[in-house]
Order: C-alpha cells, then sequence, then structure tokens
C-alpha cells in the first residue's frame, strides 16, 4: 500500500537496544535530513509480538493456565516497544511514521510486512550473536537478508570503549 510516488520503509523493532540504535539511525540518516524536502520514504514501524504459546511452548503440562497472564505480559511489552518508538519518532519530528504490532515470529512477520506494504528497504538491528548463538536462536537480519524481496539494512551498534 505505497503511497503514490514514495518508497516504502520498514522497520523491525523490538524491546532490544539494538533494534532501537537502528530506528534512531535510520531516522538520523535517511528520514529526517529529507523532512524539508519531503521524504521519499513512507515508513512502517514494525514490533512482532510472540504468540503466547510459542513463548510458553516449552512449560509442558497446564501451560495453557499461564497462556492469559504471558499474553497479558506480551501486550504490555509491545505496547511499551510501540509507545517507545512513537517518542523516538516525535522527538525527531517524524509524525506521519505508521506503527503496527503483528503477532508471529519477527522473521515471518518483516518479510510479509516487506510483500504487504510493497516495501523497498527492510531496517532490522544486529544483536551481534557470534556464530553459536545465532544458529541456536535464528537470526532475525540474516533470514531477512535471504527471504524479504527488498534491500536489507543490517544497523550495527557501535561497540561501546570500556
Amino acid at each position: 500500500m505505497a503511497t503514490e510516488g514514495m518508497e516504502v520503509m520498514v522497520v523491525g523493532i523490538d524491546d532490544s537496544a539494538h533494534s532501537l540504535y537502528a530506528l534512531e539511525w535510520t531516522l538520523d540518516h535517511i528520514i529526517v535530513p529529507f523532512t524539508k524536502a519531503n521524504s521519499p520514504f513512507k515508513l512502517f514501524v514494525v514490533h512482532a509480538k510472540p504468540s503466547p504459546a510459542s513463548a510458553v511452548s516449552l512449560a509442558g503440562p497446564g501451560a495453557a493456565e499461564i497462556f492469559p497472564r504471558v499474553d497479558s505480559d506480551l501486550k504490555r511489552i509491545a505496547s511499551r516497544v510501540i509507545e517507545k518508538a512513537k517518542e523516538v519518532c516525535v522527538a525527531r519530528s517524524v509524525h506521519d511514521a505508521v506503527l503496527e504490532v503483528i503477532e508471529g515470529d519477527a522473521r515471518n512477520v518483516l518479510c510479509e510486512a516487506v510483500e504487504r506494504h510493497r516495501a523497498s528497504m527492510v531496517v532490522v538491528g544486529s544483536r551481534g550473536y557470534g556464530a553459536i548463538k545465532r544458529a541456536f536462536l535464528g537470526s532475525v537480519s540474516d533470514y531477512c537478508a535471504h527471504h524479504a524481496h527488498c534491500t536489507v539494512m543490517i544497523v550495527k551498534m557501535p561497540k561501546t570503549k570500556h
């Protein structure tokens, strides 16, 4: 649903500092410099809320009893993530970003958002997992790089100096 004449950019966010940094970097380097001259991008900020079933998949018998509490926690986290994203956008005078919460695995949610919005770019943060951790946990950025039908930008947080 691209706005006529505008490219669409999807930024994936979660409750990590890495994804927030990716949103801030994207706004500061790509969106905000164009605001006075009308940004060529329509921005969609997408948070994938895990389903309660995926969050308690290892809980075993009795898991159904805790689903409502887990779902409530996941909704609260999603609300906090979206509120923080809105604050980051508004602080940079970006008032037309579309903020979405979609239930599902982040890898699929972001690739589906790319298709739904006909995005020309998807932006994700990088947690900096090593090869072993990435193999076990999976990497959203790696998945998007291989499956999204658009340009994928992976924003890495600078290493902090100790």
